[in-house]
Formats: C-alpha cells, sequence, structure tokens
C-alpha cells in the first residue's frame, strides 16, 4: 500500500443542520452529498448557473477545470461550486444561497 495516497474519502458536513457525509476524492462534492441523502439546490452541474453555491467553512476542494462561475471576491470569502469542487480535506459546508 502506497503510504502517500490520499485517502478514498474525507468527513464532511453541512453546518446549517449539522448533517454529515462522506466527500469521496474522485467525485465532485454536489455527487457525495446527494449520495449522502442531503437535498442540495443544484441544476447544471458543471459550474456556471451557481444553483449549489455554497460557502466552505474549513477544508480544502480543488477543481479540474478553470476557476468556474465564482468571482474573485467571492473565491477569497470561501465560496465554492460542489457539482465542479472535488474535495481536499475533510470540509465543512454553509449553504451559500445569495
Amino acid at each position: 500500500m502506497n503510504a502517500t495516497a490520499p485517502p478514498p474519502f474525507f468527513i464532511a458536513n453541512v453546518e446549517s443542520d449539522d448533517q454529515q457525509f462522506d466527500a469521496w476524492a474522485n467525485q465532485p462534492l454536489l455527487a457525495s452529498l446527494e449520495q449522502g441523502g442531503i437535498d442540495w439546490p443544484s441544476s447544471c452541474r458543471n459550474g456556471t448557473c451557481r444553483t449549489c453555491i455554497a460557502q466552505l467553512v474549513h477544508g480544502k476542494v480543488r477543481y479540474e477545470i478553470e476557476w468556474p462561475g465564482l468571482s474573485a471576491e467571492e473565491k477569497l470569502e470561501g465560496y465554492v461550486l460542489p457539482c465542479v469542487a472535488f474535495p481536499c480535506s475533510d470540509l465543512a459546508l454553509r449553504s451559500g444561497n445569495l
């Protein structure tokens, strides 16, 4: 076993109602939210509509595409788009519906 391999999933929660879910490293957060039974708003699933916007309370995410649908200010404030954000650590999300 490779000691430097990342874990297959991280522990994540939704801060507003303290729901916990497994955030799988190989899939977007939105898919993990849905698999965890959490009803999260979504629409386009490609990072453009912003329906799924959330604020990352703590933790890290990565993107496999250019920074989607968020302004530089939103990025600095910790906003993420779960439909295209992949977890890199344990994390907590807050609903970001502005």
